[in-house]
């Protein structure tokens, strides 16, 4: 994702937009809880992150900001430049990097955040999914954001398309719903846990690769 760092910057800006896939369909975008303190539905994810955390895509840092205040160690990641200064503003730990690059504490974190359909990260979930898995320590685990329910598994291209303007460059982007990310989970030696369904949808990944 690294050359497509900028991809999401208008909606980082909080301008209204949605991410266009090259099969038609409409994913939905939401600059504005980015952009918002961590909310109701994001206490299911913080309140599993028990240890040190990094949140995978972090954008403006909600996450890692409210970590941090709970008194977890969290850090952020993000290949955006705009994420990285809004992360800053907020006093959250982040760093500069896309996710398959190497990162701090590999094999040593406690959890992994994959957040606001980070999961479309590259476009291949599964690829995604066994790097997670190397960040974490023994016994880790992943508190993924699936797809709406009917999402299926979709590995595409898709681009931000704000409101009112030109859409962007496509970029490599994937969506998993719940019974997909099971199955991909367990191929990444990962088992499902708890799930939320609501407005969101949430899965915790369990490591059972008996390392």
């Amino acid at each position: 994702m690294a050359r497509h760092a900028a991809a999401f910057d208008p909606a980082l800006a909080g301008r209204a937009a949605q991410l266009v896939g090259d099969d038609g369909r409409i994913l939905p975008v939401a600059p504005q809880r980015w952009l918002a303190p961590a909310d109701g539905e994001d206490d299911w994810l913080l309140k599993r992150c028990t240890g040190p955390t990094v949140d995978v895509g972090c954008g403006p840092g909600r996450l890692v900001a409210e970590l941090a205040a709970r008194g977890v160690p969290a850090l952020g990641v993000d290949c955006s430049p705009l994420a990285v200064r809004q992360c800053h503003s907020r006093g959250a730990a982040v760093l500069h990097r896309d996710v398959f690059a190497t990162l701090p504490g590999e094999g040593r974190w406690h959890h992994v955040l994959l957040a606001d359909g980070n999961i479309g990260i590259g476009g291949d979930p599964l690829r995604l999914l066994r790097r997670c898995a190397a960040l974490l320590r023994p016994g880790g685990t992943m508190l993924v954001e699936a797809g709406q329910p009917g999402a299926g598994l979709w590995r595409g291209a898709a681009r931000l398309q704000v409101i009112g303007s030109a859409a962007g460059p496509w970029f490599p982007w994937a969506v998993a719903e719940l019974a997909a990310l099971t199955a991909l989970a367990a191929l990444a030696g990962f088992q499902a846990g708890e799930r939320y369904r609501a407005g969101r949808c949430f899965l915790e990944l369990r490591d059972v690769r008996g390392r």
